[in-house]
């Protein structure tokens, strides 16, 4: 599909490792969810991103026949409706190696080059880095505790120490080039992620004028201040890596609006040129775009690898929790994609005052005993629900050890994404002045 194929006006969408599991069900909820919401003059691109061409071409293979499946049942009620359907929805793969800083980088020049604007870009790709299981502790609290077991574990088993391949080529003469360590599973889940987000910054911008652009980062509804160290910030001596990975995206969703952070968010979000494209699309002015954090629930995908005998047994204990009570088990991908795709089609002027109302949140994909869909509000260690201090506390799914709010906790709450976004951008400064000139090598 050439450059001509892609509508000025489209509504553009950016899914990271869509090819399976979460990605998958975020971009076929999200083809259901445009079809039904949004006027039938607007077209959705939803570009999927995977780590090989095979795999891209997989992915779109599984959205056309999802549209192709829900176009067929709407034509049983409205014959010749399926003509109108399938031209609102088109298809683009691109190859992304979120651990890898220069296919980051490759992406976004791409990107920048050729489409008019980025309404929503879906930060969904990530790693768990867990290498086994505790078994025994886990059959035990699996059966004796079901409901907090499935929904925080505490049996699995991680990684220490992984870091990514070398972020730079080998010189002329066949050495490696000295780099400062690159956490894997921190570059995967939250940095490279990141690092694209800037770079795409003047495309999310020029949609920001027409009251989208969004960045919505995947949190974890296992994120507890526990696992977060800032003497080790990209987890590397940590047993917890993904978790801590997860905290730090809260920290920085949570306080990306504050004077306090404004010192590196305003770098962050700052953009140095507009393609022409922009230009050309009558997009001179731009905004800043607006950050949501999300998390799916506790979903049977494929992050924690298992035999399928095994996994059919994970299964299981999902959905007793969830008829235990669990608001916090969707189970499905597509159900777990609930709170992303709401918050990505949602009108920003509800979304605002939602926020004004309650505070800043972050949002979880939930469902009944019967599996019927919401999203609702999870609290956050030290933020609360919306950070504020004396909110009702008493709800259904809150994790055992948390705590009310205190005006001191939420203080350091805010000093904690104060730092996290002053690394943040140190980091990406960093990174970015070494791979300079170099986007361009294989």
């Amino acid at each position: 599909m050439d450059d001509a194929d892609f509508p000025a006006d489209g509504f553009y969408v950016l899914v990271t490792g869509a090819n399976s599991g979460l990605g998958l069900g975020i971009g076929c909820r999200l083809i259901d969810e445009f079809l039904h919401t949004r006027p039938q003059s607007q077209t959705l691109v939803l570009i999927s991103t995977t780590r090989d061409t095979r795999k891209g071409a997989a992915t779109t293979a599984a959205f056309r026949k999802y549209l192709k499946d829900a176009c067929r049942k709407a034509e049983r009620s409205i014959p010749g409706f399926t003509m109108l359907l399938q031209r609102r929805v088109q298809f683009r793969e691109e190859i992304l190696d979120l651990t890898s800083l220069l296919s980051v980088q490759r992406l976004a020049t791409k990107l920048k080059r050729e489409l008019p604007h980025l309404d929503v870009l879906i930060c969904n790709a990530g790693i768990g880095g867990w290498t086994g299981v505790n078994w025994p502790h886990a059959i035990w609290t699996v059966l004796t505790d079901t409901v907090h077991t499935t929904t925080w574990p505490e049996f699995k088993i991680s990684g220490v120490g992984w870091v990514t391949k070398p972020q730079l080529p080998k010189d002329s003469k066949g050495n490696q080039p000295p780099e400062p360590p690159l956490g894997e599973v921190f570059c995967a889940n939250l940095f490279g992620h990141y690092v694209l987000g800037h770079a795409l910054m003047p495309l999310l911008s020029a949609a920001a004028t027409e009251g989208s652009g969004r960045i919505i980062w995947m949190s974890s509804i296992e994120a507890p201040a526990c696992d977060f160290n800032a003497d080790d910030f990209q987890g590397l001596k940590s047993s917890n890596a993904y978790e801590s990975s997860k905290r730090i995206t809260d920290m920085l969703g949570m306080t990306a609006e504050m004077p306090s952070t404004a010192p590196w968010t305003s770098t962050y979000f700052s953009t140095t040129s507009t393609p022409e494209k922009h230009a050309e699309a009558g997009h001179e002015k731009s905004s800043k775009p607006r950050i949501y954090i999300t998390h799916p629930g506790i979903c049977a995908t494929g992050i924690f690898p298992l035999p399928w005998i095994l996994a059919l047994g994970m299964t299981a204990a999902f959905w007793l929790a969830r008829w235990l009570g669990s608001p916090w088990h969707p189970i499905t991908a597509y159900k777990g994609a609930t709170a992303p795709v709401w918050v990505a089609l949602a009108e920003q002027g509800m979304l605002d005052a939602m926020e004004r109302r309650e505070g800043r949140g972050k949002w979880g994909s939930a469902t009944d005993r019967w599996g019927n869909e919401r999203v609702e509000r999870t609290e956050v260690e030290g933020w609360g629900w919306g950070g504020k201090v004396g909110e009702f506390s008493k709800r259904k799914g809150r994790w055992r050890h948390a705590t009310d709010l205190t005006a001191e906790r939420r203080a350091e709450f805010e000093e904690l994404g104060r730092l996290a976004w002053t690394e943040m951008e140190r980091l990406r400064g960093g990174w970015e002045g070494r791979l300079e000139g170099l986007e361009g090598l294989e």
